[in-house]
């Protein structure tokens, strides 16, 4: 499982996720959980485009993180007319749509001819479209053998902070309700469900909390996300559950004239032993 988190402001996108891979049995319960799960991805090597997954880490034997380059690698080859991306006219929706393509239409059927029930991936793409000094995020989802259009998560006008993967401790905390008392107004007779989703989401604008303003700068857009992630490990961490969110917390900004820039990464290997490495890409 995990925790992914999206800063919108003014000066762009802050991605944010926890490192944790978890796997389970037949029954839903944690067997093992790794710590060094990569879950942040630069689309386009400088360029101001980025993604989020959550849920499942991979697809058949291979990692998101290595379907993703391949992915990188397409978008970025000029003699792929399917893939290519012409970066003076590409929009953040027509890369959440190539991603959509690769991911689900080749890899996923690739890998699963019959669909699995239980699968479920969400992938976010964020960042600026080639004309636009606003950032957008654009998302789709894989559940079982179905995989609609991406559809848009923030609009260019749109601000604030988003996160998805295992919502419990931020919905707690930023909304100061979760989706739970839904189901217990349901339960217990007091709406039904119209009207118990109308209840909640009248509680969230009465109590529900407001982090961001358009005009933070990225430095504290990034340092909200960070608490926001490093929250809900130790939400994980304390609570009487499986530590299913947790590792070292990744950070990229995302702005329109620096492109995708890591903040904090984990790297395998030590960048005095690979001199060669371009660690900013």
């Amino acid at each position: 499982m995990t925790v992914v988190v999206t800063a919108k402001v003014n000066d762009g996108i802050v991605l944010a996720a926890d490192s944790a891979a978890s796997f389970f049995d037949a029954e839903g319960h944690p067997i093992k959980i790794y710590n060094n799960a990569n879950k942040i991805f630069n689309l386009v090597k400088v360029w101001p485009i980025g993604a989020l997954v959550y849920g499942s880490g991979g697809i058949g034997s291979a990692s998101v993180e290595t379907l993703t380059k391949d992915l990188r690698k397409k978008l970025s080859d000029q003699a792929d007319s399917e893939y290519w991306l012409n970066r003076e006219a590409y929009t953040v929706e027509e890369v959440a749509t190539k991603a959509r393509m690769f991911l689900y239409e080749t890899c996923y059927k690739q890998a699963y001819p019959e669909p699995l029930a239980n699968f479920v991936m969400g992938y976010r793409v964020c960042g600026y479209s080639a004309q636009s000094s606003s950032s957008e995020i654009w998302e789709f989802m894989i559940l079982g053998g179905e995989c609609g259009p991406p559809y848009k998560v923030q609009g260019e006008l749109d601000y604030g902070l988003r996160w998805a993967g295992e919502n419990e401790a931020l919905d707690r905390l930023v909304l100061g309700t979760t989706g739970k008392l839904r189901d217990f107004f349901i339960q217990h007779g007091i709406a039904n469900a119209q009207a118990a989703e109308a209840l909640h989401l009248e509680l969230i604008n009465q109590v529900g909390l407001g982090w961001i303003i358009p005009a933070m700068p990225i430095q504290d857009a990034i340092d909200v996300a960070r608490f926001a992630v490093e929250t809900s490990a130790k939400f994980a961490r304390y609570g009487l559950r499986a530590e299913t969110i947790g590792g070292p917390t990744e950070v990229a900004a995302i702005t329109k004239h620096e492109g995708f820039k890591w903040v904090s990464r984990k790297h395998y290997y030590h960048a005095d032993l690979n001199r060669e490495t371009n660690h900013g890409q």
